[in-house]
């Protein structure tokens, strides 16, 4: 697969959650590809929602556009229904479609280091379950459900991404009871979705999509090096680990192939799919499916 080529040029997309993170990197990828990307958080130049990392969506939309796409930054609090029923009505103002829409806005991040993410469940605090519940599996929700009536059920074309995770990592898995539980659920809701869709009779496909471990902003700092540090292979642990865009190369190829229908409902991994259409991370590397 031509990597960088124009071949979502005409395409609107949204991405959900794409200050920082997947959602930053899936927008980049989409922007390469010449798309129109709006680029969604609550993280602005004016207000950061989080002060343990950086990222905002102005800074994400201006690269999006500087790749060769069209980025348009849209404060959204995902966890407020009356937000995104704006940006879908925006959305439509303005473009009068939609194409594809990357459910990726995610909580339970925040205050990371409060409480080890890997201890048991009886010592992570609550509020991180109420977060990803709220702001990941809901907001995917609340956000497909506009996508479908405000576009893709007239249009009777359209897809829905949302990313999750294998839910079968092998025999330390769960790390995180809480994530694994939520993200479990994104698997059963999507495929629940693409059930609804196909009883509907219309053309349109909704798939989960699961990146390997990634080299987010937190798991930079975590390791003590700076977003994008060239030198993380230094770190033996990380070397198993993946850009943020590897996962936006993946949406760049489901986006442009006619037949993605065909992974309606499934859960599919970028590693896998990097194979299938032969795309590669920013080093050269074509990672595999992580496993622990």
């Amino acid at each position: 697969m031509e990597q960088g080529s124009k071949k979502l040029q005409g395409k609107i997309v949204l991405v959900t959650g794409s200050s920082r993170g997947a959602g930053k990197g899936i927008a980049l990828a989409l922007g390469e590809a010449g798309a129109t990307v709006y680029v969604t958080g609550r993280s602005t130049k004016a207000q950061a929602a989080r002060t343990d990392v950086t990222g905002t969506i102005e800074d994400t939309a201006d690269e999006v556009t500087a790749r060769g796409g069209a980025g348009i930054a849209v404060r959204c609090d995902h966890t407020v229904d009356g937000d995104v029923d704006a940006l879908y009505e925006r959305i439509y103002r303005e473009q009068g479609k939609l194409d594809v829409v990357v459910n990726n806005a995610w909580g339970g991040y925040e205050d990371y280091e409060e409480v080890d993410f890997s201890a048991p469940f009886w010592e992570q605090p609550m509020k991180r379950w109420d977060k990803m519940f709220q702001a990941g599996l809901r907001a995917q929700m609340v956000s497909s459900r506009c996508a479908m009536k405000r576009f893709f059920l007239e249009q009777k074309n359209g897809l829905i991404i949302n990313t999750g995770v294998q839910s079968d990592l092998g025999g330390n898995y769960p790390v995180n009871v809480f994530y694994d539980t939520v993200k479990r659920a994104v698997v059963n809701m999507t495929k629940a979705i693409s059930i609804n869709i196909k009883a509907a009779g219309i053309g349109v496909t909704a798939l989960t999509l699961a990146p390997g471990w990634m080299r987010t902003e937190g798991v930079m700092k975590h390791f003590g090096l700076q977003p994008e540090d060239p030198d993380f292979m230094k770190i033996e642990e990380l070397h198993v680990t993946e850009s943020v865009e590897y996962i936006g190369r993946a949406v760049v190829a489901l986006a442009a192939d006619p037949g993605v229908h065909q992974k309606a409902g499934q859960l599919v991994e970028v590693g896998n799919l990097a194979l299938e259409y032969g795309f590669t991370d920013i080093d050269g590397r074509q990672l595999p499916p992580f496993r622990l």
